[in-house]
């Protein structure tokens, strides 16, 4: 196993992560025990150290299983992260609540590692107003009085909600969950997040690797030119040696869901294998192939912006299409969506094409919209 450096601590760069455990029934909330039992430990047996759940995983079920799974084992023999679920409005005002569930349900006197979970524009402005919510000032009294070792966050929103949440919080971050991969590495704007992270001294925890299992297998096409570069790499593993080569990144967390993907990634983080120049290059340009179909090619110049009569921020809503077209769906396009008055949504176009008239790319952007819309109901 590999190991990073976090401090004056020794991490395994894979960590376990417990959102995608194997189940029973194909029903989410019935993880299957024996099962999982087993994966942790293979795990500990081969170095892992690193345990990631949080409350809304498999139906609140995964912290129930993840703390009997870890509970034959001695607490300083591995690292437990835990998240606080401010996704969830209901949540908002339940931290004194939750958190101490939380340390029951994973049978735990201490997190080595907790999370703001999941800051994006649907919870922003919940997390940041600290005087009716309360959750930064517990969470922060939690970490002083050893109930949490480290403070950090994961975040699924804009560079405008980062930059906000860091404004008012980085200073006590001691590391940030983004989601990173080589499709997102401009796709969702992960290069200039980590670059801010950088800024910021404070080290990049990784989420969705594999994009939610879509870089686990490629088209042949694709799968040929790696192969010809590292005939003995598997495909999935090129994720993780593209993560592997950013020097900021800690730890990778992986969600494995059966015991035969747990051995290919421990085989896989058996060494550190960067990728070099070329193979950086191939990888990327896979990535802009595949994000080329059924995306549209904005390199959000802003021209438009200025042309709308609605003032819609046009950028920003062809990227969420793009993410949207290219996920079939997902969670990021409607929840940002949730957030917006309707007047600001691809709704509110009013297909008078006078942002078209001055798009260098051409796009046509009313039909986009009305497209858009249909898609979000």
């Amino acid at each position: 196993m590999i190991y990073r450096d976090f401090q004056d601590l020794k991490l395994s760069a894979l960590g376990f992560g417990a959102m995608r455990l194997p189940v029973l029934e194909g029903n989410d909330s019935k993880i299957d025990k024996a099962a999982t039992l087993r994966m942790v430990d293979t795990a500990m047996e081969n170095g892992i150290n690193y345990y990631d759940t949080a409350w809304g995983y498999h139906g609140e079920n995964s912290e129930l299983v993840m703390g009997e799974a870890l509970a034959k084992y001695p607490r300083d023999s591995f690292y437990l992260a835990t998240k606080f679920p401010g996704y969830d409005p209901r949540n908002w005002d339940k931290v004194k609540e939750i958190f101490p569930r939380q340390l029951e349900k994973l049978q735990v006197e201490y997190f080595d590692f907790y999370l703001f979970h999941n800051v994006c524009e649907m919870n922003i402005d919940a997390y940041l107003n600290d005087e009716k919510y309360g959750i930064y000032t517990y969470l922060t009294e939690q970490k002083r009085n050893g109930k949490i070792r480290h403070l950090g966050f994961s975040c699924h929103g804009s560079m405008e909600v980062l930059k906000r949440f860091l404004d008012a919080y980085g200073k006590d971050m001691e590391f940030c969950q983004l989601q990173i991969n080589y499709l997102d590495w401009t796709f969702q704007d992960a290069k200039e997040k980590v670059a801010l992270l950088n800024e910021w001294n404070i080290p990049v925890w990784v989420m969705e690797p594999l994009r939610g299992g879509k870089l686990a297998k490629l088209a042949p096409k694709y799968e040929e030119k790696l192969k010809a570069l590292r005939p003995e790499e598997e495909i999935p593993a090129w994720a993780f040696r593209f993560l592997q080569s950013i020097p900021s990144v800690t730890m990778i967390l992986s969600g494995m869901s059966n015991q035969e993907q747990l051995e290919k990634n421990l085989q896989t983080f058996t060494e550190d294998k960067k990728l070099s120049d070329s193979e950086m290059q191939t990888l990327l340009g896979i990535a802009d192939e595949m994000l080329s179909v059924g995306t549209v090619p904005c390199t959000a110049c802003h021209y438009c912006v200025s042309h709308c009569p609605q003032e819609l921020d046009i950028p920003r809503l062809l990227s969420l299409y793009n993410e949207h077209a290219f996920t079939g769906g997902g969670f990021i396009a409607p929840m940002v969506m949730g957030t917006l008055p309707d007047e600001k949504k691809p709704s509110a176009c009013l297909h008078c094409r006078s942002c078209e008239e001055v798009c260098p790319q051409q796009i046509k952007i009313s039909e986009v919209m009305e497209d858009f819309a249909a898609k979000l109901g």
